[in-house]
């Protein structure tokens, strides 16, 4: 049975999508969930969120084994199949398919295979169903193998070949939004290409061989979480808070189509699946622990009202992965919620 694949993606960066990625696959491990993490983003940050220089130095020179998402779909550039990816373990509930910079030169062989999934000619067409999968299959190969129970990606800002390939089998995507005009366009692109895409993939699938399992591409948006960064002096509070305020409507706009719609406050958005706030100085000293912030202790180097913070991030990133389980009847999968 595939597992359900979550993917975190708005084609504007800088808005926290990794580090958000990072903490929710954490929670829901935390929680009981078996998660796999799949980085997808050729920068590979997520990647080198989990794991220290050293290891990623390793991971990277050897060229021999699939222990990156791209070595085990190196292979499909000249001929076969990918190979099945070494999962790197994080803990019990939680493991990772660690990305790659050298990710970046798939996106040519994705797009080449792109317009092939609609020849007439039985080998091209299945070479490039092959190919445009990899990803999900590679991806659901791993989580049966290390028993993940759901699978989250993690992928670059922008709408090519790489993130298409992704998304094609997502079954729910969520939308880091920051409040500001650049977060918001890039809801107006977002939109179409997810229904472009969608009904492309179906066309696409008509072709497909009845014992072929493909992906459905469902790209069913689930909802947005609303990145709540710390106010800057050059940046007025009611600047910040009219960003916000168009988050709703901009939303429906651009992602349900529903313009006519009056959009309801942020607070009272059932879209909205966090408001998340800033947690200021724990951040960097999570990032140097390699811990997610939630976990932060003493020994870490938080202390005083740091502390507070730490217990409400854990508050934060708990409601939040619930509600994202819930969100997609998947609430089920809790073993303590």
């Amino acid at each position: 049975m595939n597992k359900p694949v979550f993917t975190f993606f708005n084609n504007k960066g800088g808005v926290g999508k990794t580090t958000l990625v990072y903490h929710v696959a954490h929670m829901f491990a935390e929680l009981g969930v078996s998660t796999l993490a799949v980085d997808c983003d050729p920068q590979a940050n997520l990647t080198a969120a989990f794991m220290d220089d050293k290891a990623l130095e390793t991971l990277w020179d050897d060229t021999e084994s699939a222990r990156t998402i791209y070595r085990a779909v190196q292979p499909m550039i000249r001929k076969g199949d990918f190979q099945p990816v070494e999962v790197q373990t994080i803990n019990a509930n939680l493991h990772l398919i660690a990305g790659d910079l050298g990710l970046s030169s798939f996106e040519d062989h994705l797009s080449e295979h792109w317009s092939k999934a609609n020849d007439e000619n039985t080998d091209t067409y299945s070479k490039a169903f092959d190919i445009l999968t990899a990803f999900w299959r590679c991806a659901q190969q791993a989580a049966q193998a290390c028993q993940a129970q759901v699978i989250i990606f993690d992928i670059g800002p922008n709408l090519g070949a790489i993130n298409r390939s992704v998304l094609l089998g997502t079954d729910h995507v969520i939308v880091p939004l920051a409040a500001d005009l650049f977060s918001l366009k890039g809801l107006q692109n977002l939109g179409p290409a997810l229904k472009e895409w969608h009904q492309s993939w179906s066309v696409k699938q008509k072709k497909a061989f009845s014992d072929y399992t493909l992906p459905q591409g469902e790209m069913h948006v689930l909802g947005y979480v609303a990145m709540q960064h710390q106010e800057r002096l050059y940046r007025p509070v009611q600047a910040y808070k009219k960003w916000v305020e168009r988050i709703p409507a901009d939303y429906r706009r651009y992602i349900l189509e529903t313009p006519e719609q009056t959009a309801p406050t942020i607070e009272e958005d059932p879209y909205a699946l966090a408001l998340l706030r800033h947690y200021k100085s724990i951040v960097p000293i999570g990032q140097e622990a390699r811990k997610p912030i939630f976990t932060l202790k003493t020994a870490d180097g938080v202390s005083g009202s740091q502390l507070t913070t730490v217990g409400q991030a854990y508050k934060d990133f708990k409601a939040l992965a619930i509600n994202i389980l819930a969100k997609a009847n998947l609430s089920s999968l809790l073993s303590h919620p």
